[in-house]
């Protein structure tokens, strides 16, 4: 026997629970602690020595600012690690975060000179809609699993 059917509400609700759903979408902080949480991910602006990753901006012989993106500051790769535009970051950003190996106790820490700069919040909010889409699919299931019903064109004629 069918519980109901599937509604956007419904999903929603789970999904806010999930902290994917539409008021964590429209706060950048809320969105920005689920992905972190979920990854086990910590972002700071804080300079730390020991992070996993660092972007941070950094100027030239002649005067030029470059962005540079790097597991060790130390050994900076010309080629790999320096971007000329600071709106190429959230690429890099964003596979630091996607690929990290932080767990809950200890989270992969990130350095960011500005955590509010433009290449941060574009991150957070690919990431963020990557993984509600991921998690409205996995909620869609689970409330089939129970025995809601999803609208069809034929659910409608019934």
């Amino acid at each position: 026997m069918s519980k109901g059917l599937i509604t956007n509400e419904l999903i929603n609700e789970r999904l806010e629970v999930k902290g994917f759903g539409e008021k964590q979408s429209e706060d950048f902080e809320s969105a920005l602690k689920a992905v972190l949480n979920h990854y086990h991910v910590q972002i700071t602006d804080d300079f730390v020595n020991d992070a996993d990753f660092y972007i941070y901006e950094e100027s030239t012989a002649d005067g030029y600012s470059v962005f540079v993106a790097t597991h060790d500051q130390r050994q900076v790769n010309i080629n790999e690690n320096v971007y000329y535009y600071d709106s190429d970051l959230s690429g890099a950003l964003e596979d630091s975060i996607r690929y990290s190996n932080g767990d809950e106790d200890y989270p992969e820490v990130i350095y960011v000179d500005d955590i509010y700069a433009d290449y941060v919040e574009c991150a957070i909010q690919n990431m963020f809609v990557y993984l509600a889409e991921r998690f409205e699919e996995e909620v869609i299931n689970e409330l089939i699993d129970e025995g809601y019903e999803e609208y069809t064109e034929a659910t409608e004629l019934v």
